[in-house]
Order: structure tokens, then C-alpha cells, then sequence
């Protein structure tokens, strides 16, 4: 399948769930996801690395020190984002992408369209949620 025909493709509801052509078209989102994830982590890591000069002014080397441990607390989390995507991939190889952890029904095509991330279903993770809600509230 050429790469235009795939970025053209969306999937729909009148078609088999998770066939090959959502499945690749799946399999492309999250890889692009990933690749611009690690293209900005690159860049920020060459900025970290210019922004470290010496600074002259105690104001702008504290600035620029909160600057960057905010960048890489959003590193992190994009760390952890990029394990979630590659765990999204290994789902769509062994066959499981697109389908609840929870239940085994299908997740949405509008929600992995939005969150292509997603393990649960809505109605699963809005259970989660609630659950985690009451357990807080202990």
C-alpha cells in the first residue's frame, strides 16, 4: 500500500474491525507519533546542551535552570509515552490492538483515532476512573 493511499485512508465503522488496512493505518500513526516524539526529544537535548553556557546573571542561570527541569519532567513523560506506543505496536503484531483489556470488546475507532494509545474501551476506562476516584477518597 503506497504511503499517500494510507494517509488518505480513515477507518470506518462500515468496514471489518481491525482489518489489514486499519491495522496499517494504526501501525503508521503510532510510528509517526513516536518518531516525532524522539525528534523533539533530540532537539531539546542539543538546546539543554547550548543553554548550559555560562550565564553571568544569578537570575537568568536560576531561570534557565527551572526551564530545564521542566523540559525534562516532559521528557519523562514522553519516555513514557514512547513505551505505551511501542506497546501499542507489539498489540497490533500479536493481534490484540483495538480490543478492551478488560472486556475483549472493541475499543472505538473515534477513540483510538484520538488516544491510539488506548487498552480500554470508554465505558471501561470511565469505570477505572470512578474506581480510582473512590479509592482516593479513603
Amino acid at each position: 500500500m503506497s504511503l499517500s493511499k494510507v494517509k488518505e485512508y480513515r477507518p470506518s465503522e462500515d468496514e471489518t474491525f481491525m482489518n489489514e488496512r486499519q491495522l496499517e493505518y494504526f501501525r503508521k500513526k503510532l510510528l509517526d507519533w513516536r518518531e516525532d516524539i524522539l525528534r523533539e526529544s533530540k532537539d531539546t537535548l542539543g538546546q539543554l546542551q547550548e543553554d548550559s553556557l555560562h550565564l553571568p546573571d544569578a537570575a537568568d542561570r536560576a531561570s534557565s535552570e527551572t526551564d530545564k527541569a521542566l523540559e525534562l519532567r516532559t521528557r519523562d513523560r514522553q519516555r513514557k509515552l514512547i513505551a505505551k506506543i511501542d506497546s501499542a505496536i507489539r498489540r497490533i503484531e500479536d493481534g490484540e490492538y483495538g480490543y478492551c483489556e478488560e472486556t475483549g470488546e472493541p475499543i472505538s475507532l473515534r477513540r483510538l483515532e484520538a488516544r491510539p494509545i488506548a487498552t480500554l474501551s470508554l465505558e471501561a476506562q470511565e469505570r477505572h476512573e470512578r474506581q480510582e476516584k473512590v479509592h482516593r477518597a479513603d
